[in-house]
């Protein structure tokens, strides 16, 4: 039998545009009583109302950008394609959401946060990781150093975000989410490469996540200690069917 606690049941509170291709959706209710606090960066497993060829709901995963004592406030990257990256039915779901409607999520799980401590910071990602980032962006001390490389679909979609002066901050324009990532990967290595013990924190896109890999493990030698990197989607695949793909190139990668 499984210890996981059943999902709750959340009211959706608000919706709304955070950027042309990103939309808010806060959601509360009854359900955030028992609701452990301080979870900005964890993540929740959404049951989205549907039904799979198998007639069960779908289940996706999606991070908690902020935490209040009302509502927890989800960020959905919008960008079309036949992968969960965007233009399932997670997005259709949160551009159809109104006040009052209800949703059922798992969770929450443990955010993956940046270790202290380090001499400066690398954090790299696509859309789908902009919530996450955003939370560890604002974790950082106000005298931390490093450098982020966020890919995003236009101009329009770039956020204004809680950041030490010391990091700065690159916007990659991609209008084709999942497409090209050789772009997200010649856009990481222009990033200047500091001295001293980095901490570096990367989730985009499966291929894209792959050529980053290779970059900051295999030729910059960053351990597991120094480095969170995982993907997040995969163009072309819903998220039980990335699931595997990465679980498949998980043990094939190099430890």
């Amino acid at each position: 039998m499984s210890n996981r606690p059943a999902p709750r049941s959340f009211e959706v509170l608000s919706t709304g545009m955070v950027t042309p291709n990103m939309r808010r959706v806060s959601i509360g209710g009854a359900a955030l009583a028992d609701f452990p606090a301080a979870q900005d960066g964890g993540y929740l497993k959404l049951r989205i109302p549907g039904a799979t060829p198998q007639g069960k709901a779908f289940v996706r995963t999606y991070t908690i950008i902020r935490q209040t004592a009302d509502a927890l406030d989800i960020d959905f990257a919008l960008h079309g394609g036949d992968g969960d990256g965007g233009g399932g039915p997670a997005a259709s779901w949160a551009l159809a959401a109104r006040p009052g409607d209800r949703i059922e999520a798992g969770g929450p799980g443990p955010a993956k946060r940046l270790a202290p401590g380090a001499d400066w910071y690398l954090l790299a990602g696509d859309m789908t990781a902009l919530p996450a980032i955003t939370v560890n962006l604002a974790d950082l001390p106000g005298d931390a150093v490093g450098h982020a490389l966020i890919e995003v679909q236009t101009e329009a979609d770039r956020q204004d975000l809680p950041l030490p002066e010391g990091v700065s901050v690159e916007w990659l324009i991609n209008p084709e989410p999942g497409h090209h990532p050789e772009l997200f990967e010649r856009a990481l290595r222009a990033l200047p490469w500091r001295e001293g013990r980095v901490q570096a924190w990367c989730a985009t896109e499966f291929e894209a996540m792959r050529r980053a890999r290779q970059y900051l493990r295999a030729e910059r030698g960053l351990t597991p200690e120094q480095l969170y990197i995982s993907s997040y989607w995969k163009l072309g695949l819903v998220e039980d069917e990335h699931r595997e793909v990465k679980r498949a190139d998980s043990m094939a990668a190099p430890a």
